[in-house]
């Protein structure tokens, strides 16, 4: 049996098992759940392992590894067998972590130790890396990476973005990075505790245009220098290496720097939102870094799939909006009556449902075209700029619905609010 068939077989296992009513009956679902999956993913270790090991001397790889385009329609609505048992996994995920975790998350301005546990446990990162390197992705998985967006979206914003930032590096790495640099860090990510990385892309200037960079890269030898200031960077604190965008030559790229370089250095960053994923201002003075890929890398391909993440997240996040206001104003009596039943209430819910069905779809598009290896850029463009408009409205208009509720750090609608603006704001960070 090899690598493939024995993941079919683990995948077809763990579905037949999410869709069954007796773990539930003897309570033994998470329990066995947990060992089912560790179990695969032990499993799925091993044979990367053996192949990995068999017949290779030296050298990891014979050339850089990049995954072919997905053979499936450009735009198909049905989800494969293996997408929903994730899409089921994840919910679960975000209804049983995330959602409990987020509000503490948010107050202590910390990423939660025991989340970032239970994410890695999940296994998210090894979909990113090639099957080369450890990994289980066989062809591009645009598609299920802004559905996994969505699903722990729908969990916190916030948090979900934490999670997403290392698997991003790891796809782009997979995407763009040479040989070398495919070997010394994405295979890191196919180990039992991947690396933490990130993205340092945003900078705090008025009108901030990630083509027009004011960070800069200089070649020096064999390397680059970097010199400049990015802010709203994520998990920046303990991050191991990070993805930074500077100007080269008067055009942006994107560079590989390790965490403790000497002239790097980080000051307290905080914003509206985003508190839980420890934002920092990072400073680098004269730091020595490489260039991600080669001749073929693509900057504005690179920006797109970082759109595509945050629309992801944004379309998650509008979905619990939906969900917890439509259900408040069912609970809520006002006059003798649910304050559903007025048309001005009822009216605003049905538009929040039309806006987020409008993101999604374009989101979507967006992913299969990108998935198929077609052009996707106005697509990623348009959704983005959608959900940057609707995300606000809609997390707006949640705080107007639960009225002085709305204002309070009872409910969760003013924390999604405050996370949710962050979509007009960064330009990159993630990856799709």
């Amino acid at each position: 049996m090899n690598a493939n068939e024995l993941q079919g077989f683990g995948l077809h296992m763990l579905n037949r098992f999410a869709s069954s009513h007796w773990p539930d009956t003897l309570k033994v679902r998470k329990p066995f759940e947990k060992l089912l999956y560790t179990g695969s993913r032990t499993g799925f270790q091993l044979v990367g392992t053996l192949s990995r090991g068999f017949g290779q001397k030296g050298s990891k790889l014979d050339a850089k590894q990049r995954l072919p385009a997905a053979a499936k329609g450009v735009f198909d609505l049905s989800l494969s067998d293996e997408q929903q048992m994730m899409r089921d996994t994840l919910q679960r995920f975000a209804k049983d972590a995330l959602r409990p975790a987020a509000h503490a998350a948010d107050h202590d301005a910390v990423f939660p130790v025991d989340v970032r546990s239970q994410a890695i446990e999940l296994g998210l990162n090894f979909y990113a890396v090639p099957e080369a390197l450890g990994g289980m992705a066989a062809e591009q998985s645009v598609v299920s990476n802004v559905l996994m967006a969505e699903d722990l979206g729908y969990g916190d914003f916030t948090l979900g973005a934490s999670i997403l930032a290392p698997m991003g590096v790891a796809n782009a790495l997979t995407r763009w990075g040479t040989k070398e640099q495919q070997e010394k860090y994405l295979s890191a990510f196919a180990e039992e505790i991947p690396p933490l990385a990130t993205f340092a892309f945003n900078e705090a200037v008025p009108a901030f245009n990630p083509n027009q960079l004011a960070t800069t890269a200089q070649r020096d030898g064999s390397g680059y220098v970097l010199n400049g200031e990015k802010a709203l960077v994520l998990l920046a604190k303990d991050a191991e290496f990070f993805l930074v965008a500077a100007q080269l030559d008067g055009k942006p790229a994107v560079f590989i720097v390790e965490g403790g370089t000497k002239g790097l250095g980080f000051k307290e960053d905080p914003g509206m939102g985003l508190k839980a994923a420890e934002t920092l201002k990072m400073r680098l003075e004269n730091v020595r870094a490489e260039k991600l890929g080669d001749n073929e890398f693509d900057y504005q391909a690179f920006l797109d799939m970082g759109a595509l993440a945050w629309v992801g997240l944004a379309v998650g996040t509008c979905q619990a909006v939906m969900d917890y206001t439509a259900h408040y104003a069912n609970e809520r009596i006002a006059f003798g009556e649910p304050i559903s039943h007025r048309q001005s209430v009822a009216f605003m819910i049905a538009d929040m449902a039309i806006e987020i069905d409008a993101m999604r779809m374009l989101l979507w598009n967006a992913a299969s075209l990108a998935e198929a290896g077609k052009p996707f850029h106005r697509e990623a463009y348009l959704a983005r700029l959608l959900a940057a408009e609707k995300s606000m409205k809609i997390g707006n208009d949640g705080v107007q619905l639960l009225g002085g509720h709305g204002f309070t750090k009872e409910h969760p609608v003013e924390r999604w609010y405050r996370d949710l603006r962050a979509v007009a704001v960064m330009h990159s960070g993630l990856h799709a």
